[in-house]
């Protein structure tokens, strides 16, 4: 009887990120998000800059008689993004900010 080895093949190291807490103007943390997202594409820093976060709960309520769904902020007037570690330039602390 043979022994059969698994080898994964795509097996890539995760690189190390760091989060970081932008405060905004509490009510428009959605938008600043959208704004920050366009500017990461334009600028080419998708390798950089993983992801921003907005941590949202599903809220359910009954207005009027029916059952409406409304996202409710976890931490309003806070946007967090995820960084690769070590990877932060001034030019993009200046351009966020």
């Amino acid at each position: 009887m043979e022994a059969v080895e698994t080898i994964q093949a795509n097996e890539v190291p995760q690189q190390e990120t760091k989060w970081y807490v932008l405060r905004v103007v509490s009510g428009k943390e959605r938008k600043v998000k959208e704004y920050l997202d366009k500017d990461i594409i334009r600028n080419g820093w998708q390798d950089i800059i993983k992801q921003i976060f907005l941590p949202m709960e599903k809220v359910y309520k009954v207005q009027n008689g029916k059952k409406v769904m409304r996202e409710k902020n976890y931490f309003p007037g806070y946007v967090m993004m995820e960084v690769l570690d070590g990877k932060l330039n001034d030019d993009m602390v200046q351009h966020i900010s």
